[in-house]
Parts: C-alpha cells; structure tokens; sequence
C-alpha cells in the first residue's frame, strides 16, 4: 500500500473531481458521473462480459499473436541482414505516419465485418513497438561481449542465441507491454468503426441512444483488459527475466 499509495489517492481524486463536476453540469448523456457508470455497467455486465468481450479479447489476442510473431520476425531478419534493414526500417517508421482510424475503413471495404478488419488494425498498431523494440534489443549486445566469445571459439550462432537473444529479451518485453496495451485500442477502434458485436460496438451503439453511461460502460472494461494484459506480461516478465533486478 505505501508503494501505491500516491498513484490510489490520485485516481480517487481525479474519481472525486469528476464526480462533483458531472453533478454539477448535469448533462448525464454527455458527462455521466462515474456513480452513474458504476450503476450501468453492473445492469449490463452480462451483456457486456458474455456477448461482447469475447468478440474484444478474440480480436486482441489474434492480433498480438500475429505481431510478435512477424515483429520478432521481422527484427531478427534485419539484425542479421543489413540488407533488409536498409529495406524494410523506413517502411516499418512510415508506417505510423498514417492515422490508423484513416485507414480503418480501408481494412472494413476489403475484409467487410468480419473479424479479420478488425484484427489487420490491432496488428497495425501494435507491431511497431515489439518490432522496433526486439530490434534496437538485438543491435544492443555489447561488443566486447561479442569479441569475447568469437576469441574463445564461439560461433556466429553462439553470439546470437547466447548473447544477443538475452540482451534482446528485456526490450522485447518493453514493447511487448506497450503493445498490450495498444491492443485494446486497435480492437475497440475496428469495432467502432464497423462490427457486429464487441466493446467497442457496443460503445458505439449506445453514444447514438444518447445513453452516456452506458457508453462509458464497455470503456471500464476495456481498461481492466489493458491492465490485465500489461500485468501478465510483467508476470512473464519478471519469471522469464529472473537474471535482472527488477523492482
């Protein structure tokens, strides 16, 4: 409790601010207090956790496992090949140029409602930090390190597999837990946009309802998946990562 003290008592003042202020406009379609939210989302948490979430996190697991397996693709290629560094980095950069809510309806005219439009946006957002972290992590081995083994008869294989994979491993952790949290992001903007069930949609049926509270509702969800997401990565973190101090 001392260690999170600050960051509760924040959050409860920033819950208590907006509490007074939501009661104080009393515009609840607009600005519901988070009392109101509270009340709503336990009217519709059948609706939202048995309908609704697993079409959110089945979007969201898809997409991670996609991106960590071409960003770490993809950055272990470019480690060992100038060549598609040269090629694919400047690609990999200009591709966060582009506003991905620009694109999204792009995504829905090519792959229509399914799930794939939805799951194509959550990659789009979420492979950059673990391709860009793995990458920055493999380059980052130490040289001397590196000249070490080679002189005591080690192997190019040896260098990556027992030198650069581990200094890779805390970076590709730290994007992994961006990522994560991106995620949600990308499924509840391909859900806005177009879909037939998920948080997101709901969330987007509501607003034209005029019902405030109930399109904060499926927010408060998708803040718990984040958080959960971000604290199973940091679990598999710290087990994987028991070499490094970590606090």
């Amino acid at each position: 409790m001392r260690e999170y003290g600050p960051a509760v008592f924040l959050v409860a003042m920033l819950f208590a601010s907006w509490e007074i202020i939501a009661w104080t406009v009393n515009l609840p379609f607009i600005l519901p207090p988070p009392s109101g939210v509270a009340i709503t989302f336990w009217e519709l948490k059948k609706v939202l956790v048995f309908e609704h979430l697993p079409s959110t996190l089945a979007i969201i697991v898809i997409g991670l496992v996609i991106s960590i397996v071409l960003g770490v693709g993809l950055a272990v290629w470019m480690c060992l090949s100038r060549t598609a560094e040269k090629a694919f980095y400047p690609i990999i950069i200009s591709s966060q140029m582009i506003p991905t809510i620009a694109l999204a309806p792009i995504f829905i005219m090519v792959f229509g409602y399914s799930i794939w439009s939805k799951v194509v946006v959550t990659v789009l957002i979420t492979f950059f930090p673990i391709t860009v972290s793995t990458f920055d992590g493999l380059k980052s081995s130490s040289k001397d390190l590196r000249e070490l083994l080679l002189t005591m008869g080690g192997t190019k294989k040896d260098v990556f597999f027992k030198l650069q994979i581990p200094s890779a491993m805390p970076y590709f952790y730290s994007g992994l837990k961006v990522a994560v949290t991106l995620s949600v992001i990308g499924a509840a903007i391909g859900e806005w946009l177009g879909a037939q069930s998920g948080l997101g949609y709901f969330s987007r049926r509501m607003m034209t309802q005029f019902d405030g509270a109930a399109v904060f509702a499926p927010i408060v969800l998708l803040s718990a998946v984040g958080i959960g997401l971000f604290l199973i990565v940091k679990l598999l973190e710290n087990r994987s990562l028991k070499w490094r101090k970590t606090k």
